[in-house]
């Protein structure tokens, strides 16, 4: 059973920092690309950052470039996603996601946009409150 769990998430202030974990379990980890994606309330789910474990390709999207960072450790099956000076609008429930299309890694969402259906396997999610 394919399984990802998110961990890390909380209240911080803006120009703070959090660590965001996501621990994948039941799948070739170094196989598969997996992104991060964030829901603010009443927004739409946006993709924010994609690792290829495999080759360590990297996406991010334009509005956490330079501010977050997301790296793996194959040996714990686990991806991370480093979020420095946050801002309020970092506000969101932040997913972690699967990308299980073979062959595919995160050099296809730098011409495309990382959307939902992209991912075959989700996490839960974890909260991320950043207060000004």
């Amino acid at each position: 059973e394919v399984q990802l769990v998110e961990s890390g998430g909380g209240l911080v202030q803006a120009g703070g920092s959090l660590r965001l974990s996501c621990a994948a379990s039941g799948f070739a980890f170094d196989d598969y690309a997996i992104g991060w994606f964030r829901q603010a309330p009443g927004k739409e789910r946006e993709g924010v950052s994609c690792i290829s474990s495999s080759d360590g390709v990297t996406y991010y999207a334009d509005s956490v470039k330079g501010r977050f960072t997301i790296s793996s450790d194959n040996a714990k099956n686990t991806v991370y996603l480093q979020m420095n000076s946050l801002k309020p609008e970092d506000t969101a429930v932040y997913y972690c996601a699967a990308d299980m299309v073979p062959g595919r890694d995160c050099t296809y969402y730098r011409g495309n946009i990382m959307g939902r259906a992209d991912m075959e396997y989700w996490g839960k999610g974890t909260l991320v409150n950043v207060s000004s």
